[in-house]
This record gives structure tokens, C-alpha cells and sequence, in this order.
């Protein structure tokens, strides 16, 4: 059921609490739809304040902890308060998890009669047109690909969504999707003779008539920067949104509001031009001797900067260095091919679509660093306001003055092979505001790290959530007794040399007494390898049969499946392990972080907020980087206990959070583990578990068969 963006008010408006109580309590018909449900005070409250949102159209920032249960407190007022929703989750898996699982056990529950729909980015669906070409004109080089292709084609005659996920025979990251579905600049849409069972358009159509849509966080944004998913077609007639893990939502609209341009998507342009100047209009032009100016002046833009790995503002590139002309040159060639295009145009809608798609570049080309493109300056502080109980807007510098012309940092970031120009909002408060307006609605952003000690200032700075209410609900566990937070003695400071080594050093000890169960969390890649390599030669020195998972050797979801299954591995990995990774029970009773997780210094984004936030009189590293890395941290931190029954030690590794200011806010920021710098006690903490854990299975034990008695 759509609602007019001009009636978007409730049949029956108003969920009143005692509803909520009856709904979650015990006997409630939650517990009835799943069979391990118990009664959590913090959920009953949660989902009290969100149908306060939701009734009033307002604004909530909502941190739950751990084990709470926020996908049931935001889903059940949500459906009964009716109209459109639509949930946004950090990542695929999510949608997926809540598509298939979560709003079918609540809808089960509620017996609310509401339609849901899954919308995802379209390169998730495989595209009719790519496909047909693909299997034409066998542009596959590897055995492999030919199989997954065959997978492909016989999904297509017989799936009803498209989407790539339900094919499990050909995995998600194989190169042969990039050729069997569309992107944004190389889809026809109406004009497509498949339009008509396009599973993009199925897709979007479902979810323009579903109660509840769910999307995620790139796909929300995307089409708000580049209106081509769909939402913007949504956002008009919903009621609610709904953000889970919201943390991430800042680095994502910084990502979507922004612009990046490089030279790869100028080669593969280069390429296509090729393909379809011979297939469709070999006499119109010599086509090779279009493209090879353009390549070339893209490959001699990559090379400006000789070095394999380079971040640079562009005030910090030299006025004489050779990048300037690379790009004047590369722009030049650019528009003599888009003039051959033109001309050629007429011929195929492939053609066409590549002299759009060379527009389009060389548009991005010239913005990047106009004279009169914004950069520098964050808005102004807000004027004081009359205090209220909600957080006011912090020192982030960032006021909520939707009209504000946006602030971009200019930046290069070249790799072995491309170079890409980014062109990067200071702050998407101004932005996100300005998308929020019109119709009034309610919008709930949730996670288990939102604040830093209680404090909401930092997050509702970033996205601009003015004096938005605030509320955080703690973890139902028993931290306490559940965990044991444990920092080494005598460690180096992490800026040495040797400190890799010595982290390893002292975290043998406590591997070795958890009996493996162990993630060990890094900041940087480098120190994932390095560790991989020294507890790889360790084990087998030790004689110690700890299998060693580590992140690159297989895909995250490959690797977590091992790890669970192995019982008492070892899995060593980065960024992409600290967020959205569930793994309960005695498989993982250890984890270990390396270092506080600060940003690089030498990220340029960064460089220019803390630059301009100095410039205002204000402290870039208390008001930024410190909250961020606590944030960060608390993520990392909440892998550890993910059940009521699981115990574990949780050792930090970076001597600063005990002999720096600073370091007491970092740790009353996390859950409340009894706290140790004593190896012994952690020791002592795994053998009593393992105690535990043997008396557990003897309870469990089948009583022995007692033999009969020998009468002979």
C-alpha cells in the first residue's frame, strides 16, 4: 500500500506502550514465533521510544547494545503503525538476513498483512542484454568462466528475481558478472528490447508497491546522489525510515555525495569505443586511432605520479609536476573522440552510449578542479542554542544550514595500474539535511556504536541530526562475568619498528591458553601479513595444530565458515572483520586488536577537516579522530560476546589507552569487562572455562552401560 506524499499519515495512528509491553512480554506473540525469545527490558524500551518516533514523524538516534534485539524493536512498531518503510542495512548480508528471516518471523507474530520487497543495487541482477552479448561474442578468457556462464544462462529461465545471491554455483566476487550485468552507464532501460523482463525494473516495481522495502546503505545513497535506483521514487510516499547499523552511514554518503573519476573507467571506454566503432561503423572512422590518443594520455596521467601508492590533496601536488598538463592533455583527447562519436552516434544505441558515457567522463574531468568548485571550509558553527536534552551540534564545526553550498576536498589516489580523482564533501551534513526536507516522516538511525561514553555529539555532527533525540540502551549480558578486558605489560610504542613482533609476542601466550578460538584484529594489512607469516612459523614451531585462517586467502564468508567449523582456529584479518561478523558459542573465546584504530594521518580528507576544524579554534583529534577510532574500536571489541552463554577475553594491545589522557575515555567507552594487565589472569580466566566446558559435556554425557554380571 503506497500513501500519497500528501497524506502520508497512519489509518490508526498512535502505538500505545502498553501494546508494546503485551507484544514483548512473556507470553507475548514474539515469544510464540520464535522458540529461543526471552523478554529483554532494553528491547521493550527501544521499541517504545521508536513508535514515539514513528507517531510523532520525528527524528531518533537509537544505540543499542549487543544482544538487545533491535531488528525486532524497530520492526514491530514499524509494521503496526502501517504506510510505507523502509529499512536500510550496512550490507547485503543484512538485507538478505532481514528479507528472509526477520520481517517473516515479525509479520508471522504481528499477523500483519503487509508485502515486503528487496530492492538492491542493479548490478545485482543479471541483465538480459549483457548476457545475450556475452554468450555471443566469447569474450571469455578462463574454463572457469565459461562454466559459471553456463551456470548463468540456466539460472536465467528459471529464477523470478534475477538476483545473483540465489545463484550459489557461481561465486559473488568472479570477474564473469562485471559482463552479465548493467551499470548505470550501460544500461538502455526503456529502450532495451528486454525491458520488458528486465529484473531491475522488476525489482523496482515490486518495491513501489510493497509495504516494506529493504535496501542498503550504498544503494540508499547512490540514488540519492545519482537518482538511478529507485528510491528516489520510494522516499515520497514512505512513512519511516529506518537505518540499521547507522554507524556507517557517514564514510558511505561521503562515498555517494562525492565524485570519483579514473583512468580504468577511461580505458575500458576506450575499449568499448573500439568494439562497437568496428562492430557497428568500421567505415566511419578509423577507429583505433581514436581511442589510442585517449589511452595513451590516461596511461601517461597515471604515470604523473611514479610511485606504486600515492594519496594526495591537491594543494600538496607541486604546480609543476607533470599531472597538470597529463590532464589537460587527457581531457583534449577526450573531447576529439566525443566529436567522432558524435558524428557516429546515429549508427547503434551502443554508440550513442558511449559518446553519453564519454560525456559524462570528461564532465567529471573538468568539475574536479574548476575554479569555482568549493573547497576548503566547513559551514560555520552553529549560534547557541537553549539547552536541550538532546545533543546540540559539537565541535565538528558543522551547522544545520540545509542551504549551505556543499565543501569538496580534491584529491588523487593512484594505484599499481589507475589513478582516480576524487572529489569529496567536507561534510554531508549540509547535504543529507537538504534530502531529509519536504515531507515529514520519521527517522530512526540505529546501532550498537553510535556514542562514545553516552555522548551522541560526534555522530549527530557528521550527519547534521540537529538536536535530534538521543537515547542508548545497554547490552542484556553480563560483561562482568562474561569477559575480560586485558592490556600487556611492556609493549612498544605502536609507531616502533618492532611493534608487529612484539604484539605477536605477547599474544602467543594467550592464544596458546584460549586453545586457539582466537580473531586477531589489525589496523593495516601489512601487520595482517606479517602476522600470518610469524604465527604460521610459530605454530609449527610449538607443535601447536591451530588451523590459520587469513583474510585474502579466501572470501570472508569461505573464511568464517572454516572458522566456526575448525572449533579452535585462528583467523587473522582487517577492516573487513571488525563489523557485521557473528560467530557465538566456544569458537571464538579470544579476541585480539592490535592497535587503536586512528585513521592514517596522511588521508587528505581527514588532513582537510582537521585543518579547518583548527582554523575555528577547535581540536581536530579530541572532536574527530579520537571519537571515530573509539567508535572503530567498539565495533571491534563487539565480536567478542555475542550470546548470553559466551565467555571470552578481549587484550588490546596499544599501551595508550593506559598511559595517554585519552585512554580513559577510550575504555569506559566499552563494554564493562573486568579489567587486567596480568597474563596470569587471563590464563587463570581459560582454565576455568575450559573446566567448565569438560563438566559440561560430562552432564551431558550419556550415563556409561553398566555390564551384566557373569553367572556362569
Amino acid at each position: 500500500m503506497s500513501v500519497p506524499e500528501d497524506t502520508a499519515v497512519p489509518e490508526t495512528p498512535g502505538i500505545h506502550d502498553a501494546e508494546i509491553d503485551e507484544l514483548f512480554g512473556p507470553g507475548g506473540p514474539l515469544g510464540g514465533a520464535v522458540g529461543s525469545y526471552k523478554p529483554r527490558h532494553s528491547q521493550t524500551a527501544m521499541a517504545k521510544a521508536i513508535a514515539s518516533a514513528i507517531d510523532s514523524q520525528g527524528t531518533l538516534i537509537a544505540e543499542a547494545g549487543t544482544g538487545t534485539g533491535k531488528t525486532f524493536a524497530y520492526l514491530v512498531p514499524a509494521l503496526l503503525w502501517g504506510g510505507k518503510v523502509i529499512v536500510s542495512t550496512g550490507t547485503k548480508t543484512l538485507q538478505d538476513q532481514l528479507y528472509n528471516r526477520d520481517i517473516p518471523t515479525v509479520r508471522r507474530a504481528l499477523h500483519a498483512p503487509v508485502s515486503v520487497a528487496l530492492l538492491k543495487g542493479r548490478s545485482n541482477y543479471v541483465c538480459h542484454f549483457h548476457l545475450e552479448r556475452t554468450l555471443q561474442n566469447g569474450r571469455l578468457t578462463s574454463r572457469e568462466d565459461v562454466g559459471y556462464l553456463r551456470e548463468i544462462s540456466r539460472f536465467v529461465k528459471t529464477t523470478s528475481s534475477g538476483d545473483k545471491a540465489e545463484l550459489t554455483k557461481v561465486p559473488e566476487t568472479a570477474s564473469v558478472w562485471n559482463l552479465v550485468t548493467s551499470t548505470r552507464d550501460t544500461c538502455f532501460g526503456s529502450e532495451c528490447q528486454y525491458y520488458q523482463d528486465c529484473f531491475v525494473m522488476k525489482a523496482r516495481k515490486e518495491a513501489q508497491q510493497a509495504d516494506v522495502v529493504v535496501v542498503n546503505h550504498h544503494l540508499f545513497f547512490a540514488d540519492v546522489a545519482l537518482k538511478d535506483t529507485g528510491i528516489a521514487e520510494l522516499l515520497p510516499s514512505a512513512n519511516t525510515v529506518i537505518f540499521d547499523e547507522a554507524h556507517q552511514l557517514p564514510e558511505t554518503a561521503t562515498l555517494f555525495f562525492g565524485e570519483t573519476v579514473s583512468t580504468s573507467q577511461v580505458l575500458e571506454l576506450c575499449r568499448d569505443v573500439l568494439a562497437e566503432g568496428l562492430s557497428h561503423a568500421r567505415d566511419g572512422a578509423d577507429w583505433a586511432r581514436v581511442v589510442a590518443p585517449v589511452e595513451r594520455a590516461a596511461r601517461d596521467l597515471r604515470l604523473a605520479f611514479p610511485e606504486d601508492s600515492v594519496r594526495l590533496a591537491l594543494n600538496q601536488i607541486a604546480p609543476s609536476a607533470a599531472f597538470f598538463p597529463a590532464l589537460d592533455t587527457l581531457k583534449d583527447c577526450m573531447d576529439d573522440m566525443i566529436t567522432v562519436l558524435e558524428k557516429q552516434a546515429e549508427r547503434a544505441e551502443t554508440i550513442q552510449q558511449c559518446r553519453d558515457r564519454a560525456n559524462e567522463i570528461l564532465r567529471q574531468l573538468e568539475i574536479w578542479n574548476a575554479p569555482e568548485a568549493p573547497a576548503g571550509k566547513l559551514p560555520p558553527k552553529p549560534p547557541a542554542k537553549t539547552p536541550a536534552p538532546a545533543p546540540a551540534a559539537d565541535a565538528e564545526g558543522q551547522a544545520p544550514a540545509s542551504e549551505e553550498k556543499p565543501f569538496y576536498v580534491l584529491w588523487v589516489e593512484a594505484f599499481s595500474s589507475s589513478l582516480q580523482l576524487h572529489r569529496t564533501p567536507l561534510s554531508i551534513a549540509p547535504i543529507f539535511n537538504k534530502q531529509r526536507e519536504g515531507t515529514p516522516r520519521s527517522w530512526i538511525f540505529t546501532s550498537a556504536t553510535l556514542a562514545v561514553k553516552r555522548d551522541f555529539n560526534h555522530y549527530a555532527a557528521q550527519m547534521g541530526l540537529w538536536n535530534a533525540p538521543a537515547q542508548s540502551w545497554p547490552s542484556p549480558f553480563n560483561y562482568g562475568e562474561q569477559g575480560l578486558l586485558y592490556v600487556p605489560q611492556n609493549l612498544p610504542q605502536p609507531n616502533s619498528f618492532e611493534y608487529t613482533d612484539a604484539v605477536i609476542d605477547a599474544a602467543l601466550p594467550t592464544i596458546e591458553a584460549a586453545g586457539g578460538r582466537c580473531f586477531f584484529l589489525c589496523t593495516t594489512l601489512r601487520a595482517v601479513n606479517r602476522a600470518a607469516e610469524r604465527l604460521r612459523a610459530e605454530f609449527e614451531a610449538r607443535g601447536l595444530a591451530f588451523p590459520l585462517f587469513v583474510q585474502g586467502e579466501a572470501g570472508r564468508t569461505e573464511l568464517l565458515d572454516r572458522f566456526r567449523a575448525a572449533g579452535n582456529g585462528v583467523l587473522i584479518g582487517s577492516q573487513s572483520f571488525w563489523e557485521g561478523v557473528d560467530v557465538r558459542g566456544d569458537a571464538l573465546s579470544l579476541v585480539i586488536i592490535d592497535k587503536l584504530p586512528f585513521s592514517p594521518p596522511d588521508d587528505p580528507v581527514l588532513a582537510a577537516r582537521i585543518a579547518e576544524m583548527e582554523k575555528q579554534g577547535l581540536n581536530g583529534f579530541v572532536h574527530h579522530q579520537l571519537p571515530s577510532a573509539i567508535i572503530n574500536l567498539k565495533q571491534g571489541a563487539g565480536r567478542l560476546i555475542r550470546d548470553e552463554g559466551d565467555r571470552g577475553v578481549l587484550m588490546i594491545c596499544d599501551p595508550r589507552i593506559i598511559t595517554k589522557n585519552y585512554g580513559r575515555r577510550i575504555w569506559q567507552s566499552l563494554p564493562p569487562f573486568k579489567r587486567t594487565r596480568e597474563l596470569s589472569m587471563v590464563q587463570d580466566f581459560f582454565r576455568e572455562q575450559d573446566e567448565r566446558r569438560a563438566q559440561a559435556a560430562q552432564a551431558s554425557a550419556p550415563a556409561a552401560v553398566q555390564p551384566e554380571p557373569d553367572l556362569a
